[in-house]
């Protein structure tokens, strides 16, 4: 049996680097900035819309005809109710439902915010009234 005494390179020094240590001091020092992080606790708060769960009442909808009226004061009025945008598209997605289906009489003042007029023609067009006029037309003849 023959045995190896040395090798000959027992002087020469170590040209590898140790990264074992590096290593071990990397993940403390990730693992210590992980800890020191604080805990994102704050919320952002959103005010959602509430729905109020009420069906609108059938007696405000005339299965014949039914009139939207803008008044000077820029209110709109469902056959003599105020309303809001939103109920009007609930009353004209009734509507559209019912057979056959009711006319919309659009009769806005000629004193009122031309803007809440576009809104209240863009509500019946996305709602896709069929059956729709203007009346008192004769109350722009002077503008």
């Amino acid at each position: 049996m023959a045995m190896q005494v040395g090798t000959g390179d027992e002087g020469a020094p170590m040209m590898d680097i140790n990264t074992t240590p590096l290593i071990d001091v990397m993940l403390v020092l990730l693992i210590m900035f992980i800890i020191t992080i604080p805990i994102q606790t704050h919320a952002v708060k959103i005010d959602l819309p509430v729905d109020t769960g009420e069906p609108p009442p059938e007696n405000l909808i005339d299965p014949v005809k039914n009139e939207v009226y803008i008044t000077p004061g820029n209110e709109i009025m469902w056959n003599g109710t105020p309303i809001d945008l939103r109920r009007l598209r609930q009353y004209l997605d009734l509507t559209t439902q019912m057979n056959p289906i009711p006319e919309l009489h659009m009769r806005p003042d000629p004193e009122a915010n031309y803007e809440l007029v576009d809104e209240v023609l863009a509500v019946t067009r996305r709602a896709q009234v069929q059956n729709m006029g203007f009346i008192g037309n004769e109350l722009y003849i002077n503008f």
